[in-house]
């Protein structure tokens, strides 16, 4: 459970630290502010950059507390700028590395609670991982990626 958790968001988390860094730097090199792709969307009912990276960034975090049998630690949504999202993601992926495989495997058959608004949804960790947290923060890392190519980043 370790195995196709934590290394997975890691290194995913990493990946969208440097798509982020790209995109500020283009967004510079092209004479714009990039805080303006900060509250750029794909549709307008669709969440914006900055929380598509909040969510993916829930996500993780949440999967590996929630497996381990913890709570999963609260990060206030406050970012505005590249910096403060690059801090979040950093944070992050301590939290997610700060598991270890002992507390993590094993927890296939553990009883895992989601709250979402208006519902509890409850999972055995297997589907829990397999069927919610990875495809959501894929969802969300793979939708901030398409804002930012939406917007002409490379």
């Amino acid at each position: 459970m370790h195995a196709i958790s934590a290394p997975v968001f890691a290194r995913m988390l990493r990946n969208l630290s440097a798509i982020l860094a790209k995109a500020e730097q283009q967004a510079k090199a092209k004479g714009y502010d990039p805080g303006v792709l900060l509250k750029s969307r794909l549709a307008p009912d669709m969440f914006c950059l900055t929380k598509q990276v909040q969510i993916a960034t829930d996500h993780a975090k949440g999967a590996v507390a929630r497996l381990a049998g913890h709570v999963p630690e609260a990060i206030e949504d406050t970012e505005t700028s590249f910096a403060e999202l690059q801090a979040r993601i950093a944070k992050v992926i301590a939290i997610v590395e700060s598991y270890k495989p002992e507390q993590i495997d094993g927890s296939e058959a553990r009883e895992v609670s989601v709250k979402i608004p208006n519902a509890e949804l409850k999972f055995t960790g297997l589907d829990y991982i397999n069927q919610w947290a990875i495809p959501n923060f894929y969802f969300h890392a793979a939708t901030a990626y398409a804002i930012l190519r939406a917007n002409g980043i490379e």
